[in-house]
């Protein structure tokens, strides 16, 4: 009778998991859209699968009160554990309690290297030093560079901005002992994906007029989210469904981050949180006028919105520039280093990254930009993984350390 029972536990495990893909298979294909000139579609097809049904599994265990599902999304974002590498000296420390893992080449330099501070991302709720693990050391090795990954608290147990403060911590606490690492202080580059660009040209940004440390040498933003106020742009249109940051996503990502109401997701899709006085005040930065003509391809201009006064009130962090670096004043954007801009053609922040490169060029700032044709949200987060990889993980990381090499 015992054996009955286990084997009937076992039948009803395996029937519920094959219940879960067939659920993640039909959520996949009737509400994503995979293009094929994206990269390695069918590949991303799997992943994508995977990656909802996690999604899937999370909330049931949610809705069971077993784990949240946040945690659930970390450990799958964390990757497996990297295998040790000979060229370089990776340690654990902290910046004035901040968690950073530090990488330095054990191949002697006749010379001060220089340093790079990297930010990961993750929507400031995901992600982690470890998660990235495989980029620092690929940048650390091929630029020759020491290399600082910083372990900012994540939402919601660090409420926002922690995330941006942690980052700040350790870039102060890193300029001011780099010599301590064999770094010279005036080579200093920081480096972000997504909310981690986000928070690297915060960083960047609250240092222009710190006197008493050395400035940011260049800052490198690997398709960041710059602004929170239009989600109607080109590439939200044109990318709204794409694995795996949509249009929807994008918006209940910032949303969990800053610890607010979901309830608002539609109001925001909608613009309806931007009051008119700020809508004309932002236009000359915030425009599709603004996106060059051949990413607008099928880009419909969206009906007006009414102005919602409580989704504004709610929401007022995401006109902050820690949330909407575009909108620094233009006497802030003048200071900030040279930069390097990589955006993805299958991305629904691709147009914040045109945004700005424009702003910055307009205010005189030297910008390198790599756009990747076939390049997709995430796809950086795969780097290193072998057949497991993409090619335009591998490309990223490239003009990553040529740009860094190149200071």
């Amino acid at each position: 009778m015992e054996s009955f029972y286990a084997l009937a536990l076992i039948a009803g495990i395996l029937v519920t998991c094959v219940l879960l893909v067939l659920i993640a298979i039909y959520h996949n294909s009737f509400k994503t859209e995979i293009p094929p000139d994206i990269d390695q579609p069918s590949k991303l097809r799997l992943y994508h699968c995977t990656y909802v049904l996690m999604e899937i599994l999370a909330k049931k265990l949610q809705s069971l009160g077993i784990l949240e599902d946040h945690k659930l999304t970390r450990l799958i974002f964390d990757g497996l554990p990297a295998c040790r590498d000979s060229k370089l000296f990776i340690k654990d420390l902290h910046f004035d309690e901040v968690p950073v893992r530090i990488y330095l080449p054990r191949e002697p330099s006749a010379s001060k290297r220089r340093g790079v501070i990297f930010f990961h991302g993750g929507c400031g709720i995901f992600g982690s030093i470890r998660s990235h693990e495989r980029i620092c050391r690929s940048i650390a090795t091929n630029s020759d560079s020491v290399v600082v990954s910083v372990g900012y608290g994540l939402s919601p147990e660090h409420k926002y901005p922690a995330q941006t403060l942690d980052c700040l911590t350790a870039t102060l606490h890193f300029l001011k002992a780099a010599e301590n690492y064999g770094v010279d202080p005036e080579r200093v580059i920081v480096c972000g994906d997504s909310a981690g660009g986000t928070f690297a040209t915060s960083v960047c940004q609250e240092l222009v007029n710190r006197r008493e440390i050395p400035k940011i040498r260049a800052q490198v933003l690997i398709y960041p989210l710059v602004q929170a106020l239009n989600f109607n742009l080109p590439s939200y249109q044109q990318n709204a469904f794409i694995p795996f940051l949509s249009r929807e996503r994008t918006v209940h990502f910032i949303l969990k981050y800053l610890q607010k109401d979901y309830s608002l997701k539609e109001a925001i899709l909608a613009g309806s949180h931007v009051p008119e006085r700020i809508t004309l005040k932002y236009r000359k930065w915030i425009n599709p006028d603004l996106i060059p003509e051949t990413f607008k391809l099928g880009y419909k201009p969206p009906l007006p919105s009414p102005f919602l006064p409580q989704a504004y009130g709610e929401t007022k962090e995401l006109f902050e520039t820690r949330v909407s670096p575009l909108l620094a004043e233009d006497a802030v954007v003048c200071c900030l280093p040279d930069t390097c801009i990589i955006t993805c053609e299958h991305d629904v922040l691709r147009d914040d990254g045109l945004l700005y490169k424009k702003r910055l060029e307009d205010n005189k700032v030297k910008v390198t930009w790599h756009h990747m044709k076939e390049g997709f949200h995430c796809a950086l987060g795969f780097f290193g993984y072998g057949i497991f990889s993409f090619p335009s993980s591998s490309k990223m990381v490239n003009h990553i350390v040529t740009f860094i090499k190149g200071y």
